[in-house]
Formats: structure tokens, C-alpha cells, sequence
């Protein structure tokens, strides 16, 4: 197999490098993709490998939260074009697809999708689905849903962008003003900078090595000239830089660039004496790794004229 404009289109958005250095690293490593692009990170040609690819399907996020705190839901329904996404009947059915993920049992799309509809027993969650893409002429896809049910610990939201992005928020101890206030905080901080993990301790050994490999074959390209002992120096201090980005309690708080994420949490825990950590997110981006039709303006005409 040859390599394609399709793949290197593809490698050139998911590492950010330059079209020729794109193709060159997929014929050098026989067009597979992921070896591509740690090809081109570890020559230092590419940013890093963007796991979920190009955004652009339209659609909102949406999130419910109980009067208590205690249970939260969040949705993504997708539509094709940013239109319907910003009409107003599509946004409030969005939100009773919260709702409804807010009370279901399931625990897989498929059967939340065969739950009763919240405001008409008579019907499923699918078939309210049918019929709002018959009324608004639109193709629309439930695509993804999460529910949280709190237990010794309480639960929030953050919504940005009118629903481009959704986050919810699970902290140990108990929902006071303060607390909440604080869970807010550490949503808005997962909306802005997209941290993969909560801590250090969950990210897996094999990845760290992984990219110990990369960033020491980075490091050796760049300085050919440094030995062995000092290029071990400089791999700890990239991946624990890389740590600090990845690692939602290592970055630095959006808020107050002088306090890490964990020593806001802690100035809060004494402040108001309840014992917080975060438990455990969920981030929701619109179109996260779906791919947007491209249409050609000019086919489209010529085919319907024939």
C-alpha cells in the first residue's frame, strides 16, 4: 500500500509537522500511522500525537445535576451542521436527554436509548430521537452519556461555550457553597486545559517508559554532542514537565498561576475544614474525534441537477 494525501492529511493534523516530513514518516515506517508519529516526535518535528483527532462535528453537550448534589448526568447529541445545533428547540431537547440520563438504569447507550421517554412513557428514548430528526430534517445521534451517583461525596458541572464543552466534577466530603464553589473551579480548569489523569498515580508504568523512549531519542537528536549521564538529567525533567501537563493535581491552577491544582484544593479543605479531593471527571467535548463530512459545494450541485 502506497502512502495516501489521505494519510498524510491525517498525520500533518493529529502532530501539527510540515506536509513533506508527514509523508516522509509514514514511507520510512512502511504507513503505519502510530509509528509515524512517534517517528516525527521523537526528530522533534511534531507537538504531540492528538489521540482524538481532528474536532469537528457540531452538536452541544449538556449536563443535569439533582437539587442535592448527589446525582449528575452528562450527554453529547450531535447534528450536522452548527445551525441546528444553536436552535433553540434542539438546545431543550438536549437538556431532557440529560434529564432522562439522569434517571436511567443503564449503563450502555444501547440501553438507555431503549429507556421509556421521560415525558411520554408511551415511547423510548429512540424513538423521541426518530422524530426530532423527522421534525428538524437533520440527521442526530445520541452519541455518548455518563451518569454519576454520589456516595460520601457530591457532584457538579461546568458547561463552556454554550455546550461545546461538558465536565462534571466528583469531590470527597460535603456540598457546602465553598465546596461547590471549589468543584466549579475544578471543572472550569478540566474544560480549559485537559488534563488525562487526576494524579500521578494512575498514570500506567508502561506509558511513562513509553515516552522516556521518545524523549530520549528526541533528546540524543538534539544534542548528539551531551553524554549519556546528562541526557538521563534532561529525560526526568521533560517527563515530569509532561507529568505537570497531563496530571490535573501537577498544573498549575488557572485561577492563581501561583498555586498548583492540589494546593488550591488543600487552601479550601482548611479554609472551610471538610476533607476534598476529586474523585473522579468527566469531560465531554463536542465532536471529540469524529471526522465532518467535507462536502464540495460544486458536486453537490452538479449531482442534484442530474
Amino acid at each position: 500500500m502506497a502512502v495516501t494525501a489521505s494519510m498524510v492529511k491525517e498525520l500533518r493534523e493529529r502532530t501539527g509537522a510540515g506536509m513533506m516530513d508527514c509523508k516522509k514518516a509514514l514511507v520510512d515506517n512502511n504507513e503505519d500511522m502510530e509509528k509515524a508519529i512517534e517517528f516525527l516526535r521523537e526528530k522533534g518535528l511534531a507537538k504531540a500525537a492528538k489521540k482524538a483527532g481532528r474536532i469537528a462535528a457540531e452538536g452541544l453537550v449538556a449536563a443535569c445535576i439533582s437539587e442535592d448534589n448527589k446525582i449528575a448526568s452528562i450527554v453529547e447529541v450531535n447534528s450536522e451542521t452548527d445551525f441546528v445545533a444553536k436552535n433553540e428547540s434542539f438546545r431543550t431537547y438536549v437538556a431532557d436527554v440529560a434529564t432522562a440520563a439522569s434517571k436511567t438504569e443503564a449503563t450502555e447507550l444501547d440501553g438507555f436509548l431503549n429507556d421509556k421517554w421521560i415525558k411520554d412513557e408511551s415511547k423510548s428514548v429512540k424513538d423521541i430521537l426518530t422524530e426530532q430528526i423527522a421534525v428538524i430534517g437533520e440527521n442526530m445521534n445520541i452519541r455518548r452519556f455518563e451518569k454519576i451517583v454520589a456516595d460520601n461525596s457530591f457532584v457538579t458541572s461546568y458547561i463552556h461555550g454554550g455546550g461545546k464543552i461538558g465536565v462534571l466534577v466528583e469531590m470527597t466530603g460535603e456540598a457546602t457553597e465553598a465546596t461547590l464553589e471549589c468543584a466549579k473551579n475544578i471543572a472550569m480548569q478540566i474544560a480549559a486545559v485537559t488534563p488525562k489523569y487526576i494524579s500521578r498515580d494512575e498514570v500506567d508504568n508502561d506509558y511513562i517508559e513509553k515516552e522516556k523512549e521518545i524523549l530520549k531519542q528526541q533528546a540524543k537528536n538534539e544534542n548528539p554532542e551531551k553524554p549519556d549521564s546528562i541526557i538521563e538529567k534532561m529525560i526526568i525533567g521533560r517527563v515530569n514537565k509532561m507529568l505537570k501537563e497531563i496530571c490535573l493535581l501537577d498544573q498549575p491552577y488557572v485561577k492563581d498561576g501561583d498555586l498548583t491544582v492540589s494546593k488550591y484544593i488543600a487552601s479550601v479543605a482548611k479554609e472551610t475544614g471538610v476533607e476534598l479531593s476529586v474523585k473522579r471527571y468527566v469531560r465531554y467535548e463536542t465532536g471529540e474525534g469524529l471526522e465532518k463530512k467535507e462536502e464540495n459545494f460544486a458536486e453537490e450541485v452538479a449531482k442534484q441537477m442530474q
